[in-house]
């Protein structure tokens, strides 16, 4: 064992000087990365205008856009937030189910189909809002409505098989 002092010893440096009065308040979203990857399409639909905004805002301020665009991140955030809370009002059980099924499939959409077409639904008849691809090609049918796709899973998510044949079976989807 070495005598040499410890150069870096990896201590987080937190900044505890408190935000400007003039930047609103905002929760944390909280979500891990299976329920953030479920929702994704459904804020990327419903929050759009904040996320050009918020884009734009980085883009003009050359650098310092973290600083600079405090405001239009926790806008951002705020839609984020309200997406989850709708989310988990109208559509709890479909939405449980597509995220457990991208956690057991590595987080690839093609394993957990049936769960997502179930959500899909829901948040549509609920929310009115579609999950969208953006740059399909016109005419083409996108990667998620297809019937027989090329890619497809090396095992099926079970629960969501039989939550998806439940559904058909009583005519709900």
């Amino acid at each position: 064992m070495s005598d040499r002092e410890v150069i870096n010893d990896h201590l987080w440096l937190v900044d505890k000087t408190p935000l400007p009065p003039h930047i609103p308040q905002v929760p944390e979203l909280g979500a891990t990365t299976a329920p953030l990857l479920s929702a994704s399409y459904y804020i990327g639909a419903r929050c759009l205008p904040y996320n050009d905004d918020y884009m734009l805002c980085k883009k003009e301020a050359q650098g310092t856009g973290e600083i600079d665009c405090l405001k239009e991140g926790r806008r951002v955030t705020r839609c984020a937030i309200s997406v989850f809370e709708d989310i988990n009002k109208h559509c709890l059980d479909q939405f449980r189910l597509h995220w457990k099924c991208l956690e057991q499939q590595n987080h690839q959409f093609s394993g957990c189909r049936p769960a997502e077409k179930l959500l899909s639904k829901c948040v549509f008849d609920n929310l009115k809002l579609e999950k969208h691809i953006p740059d399909t090609p016109k005419g083409q049918v996108p990667v998620h409505l297809k019937e027989n796709p090329i890619i497809r899973p090396n095992a099926q998510d079970f629960a969501s098989v039989n939550a998806l044949k439940k559904a058909q079976n009583e005519g709900t989807i």
